[in-house]
C-alpha cells in the first residue's frame, strides 16, 4: 500500500479553441517544480478540453424549436439552451424546475446532457462536452508523452449529480492510460468468502480525488496524481452499464 499525493495545478491561462492543452500543462507543473513519472495521472476538467476543441456555443447563434421552447416554458429554462441539449441528447430520462436530466450521445446519463453555461468566459456561452472524451484523452496523452517523453494517465472529469444523494462529484468521462474498472469477481475475502459482483470504478476514483485540490471556483482545471498505481488501458466506455442489466433504467 503506497501513499498517493495530489497535486493542484494552477495558473493556466483562459483556455481558447486550439490552445495546447499538453503544453500548457507540462508548463504549469514545470512552475510547481513537478517532472511527470510513467505512473502519474494527469486530471482534467472537462472544460477546457472542450473549450480547446472548440465546443463552444453563443445563445446568440441558437434558433429553439417549439420542442425546445415547450420544455423551457415549463421548467423555467432558456429555450435556447434546452434546444442544445435536446441536440446533445438520444433521449430525456426525467424533467424538472431547472433541469432536464438526458442520456446524452455518449451514453451518460447527466443534467443538462452536460450542457454547462457557469465559468465558460461569457455569460451568453455554453461548453459542451467533447465530441469523443475517450479520444481526446488519448491525444492529450500522447501530446504529454511527445513533451516529456513520459507516458503517464489521463482522466477527463465533469461533475455528476447521483441518484438518492445530495451532493456532486466529479466522475471521469474520458480516459487513456489508466485502468477503468478494477475486477474483483472471483477473488476470495480474508475469511474466504468469494466475491460476487465487486467492479471498482477506478477512473471515477481518480476524478473525485482530483476535485478535492481543484474546488469549483479556484480555477484549479488540472490535478496530477502520484502513487496510484492504476496504469492500465482502460476507457471510460467501459464503465456505461449495459440497458439490460440496468434495474433502474
Amino acid at each position: 500500500m503506497n501513499p498517493v499525493s495530489i497535486y493542484p495545478v494552477p495558473g493556466l491561462p483562459e483556455v481558447a479553441r486550439g490552445a495546447a492543452l499538453d503544453r500548457l500543462i507540462v508548463d504549469g507543473l514545470t512552475r510547481l517544480g513537478l517532472v511527470l513519472e510513467a505512473a502519474d495521472v494527469i486530471v482534467v476538467t472537462q472544460k477546457i478540453v472542450s473549450k480547446a476543441e472548440g465546443r463552444v456555443r453563443s445563445l446568440g447563434d441558437v434558433q429553439p424549436s417549439a420542442q425546445a421552447t415547450e420544455i423551457g416554458h415549463r421548467i423555467g429554462f432558456d429555450p435556447r439552451h434546452v434546444e442544445v441539449i435536446l441536440a446533445e441528447s438520444v433521449r430525456i430520462v426525467r424533467e424538472a424546475p431547472r433541469v432536464l436530466i438526458t442520456e446524452t450521445r455518449h451514453g451518460f446519463v447527466c443534467a443538462n446532457a452536460g450542457v454547462d453555461r457557469s465559468n465558460t468566459g461569457g455569460q451568453d456561452l455554453m461548453v459542451l462536452l467533447p465530441e469523443d472524451p475517450d479520444g481526446s484523452a488519448g491525444r492529450l496523452r500522447r501530446g504529454l508523452e511527445a513533451i516529456t517523453g513520459t507516458r503517464a494517465g489521463v482522466v477527463i472529469s465533469d461533475s455528476f449529480g447521483r441518484p438518492w444523494r445530495e451532493g456532486q462529484v466529479n466522475v471521469a468521462i474520458g480516459a487513456a492510460g489508466v485502468v477503468a474498472l478494477r475486477d474483483y469477481r472471483g477473488d476470495q475475502d480474508p475469511d474466504g468468502y468469494r466475491l460476487q459482483g465487486t467492479e471498482l470504478g477506478v477512473v471515477d476514483e481518480l476524478a473525485s480525488a482530483a476535485e478535492l485540490v481543484m474546488g469549483k471556483l479556484d480555477r484549479v482545471p488540472v490535478a496530477l496524481i502520484r502513487g496510484a498505481e492504476a496504469a492500465g488501458e482502460g476507457t471510460v466506455r467501459a464503465l456505461l452499464r449495459n440497458p439490460a442489466t440496468d434495474l433502474f433504467r
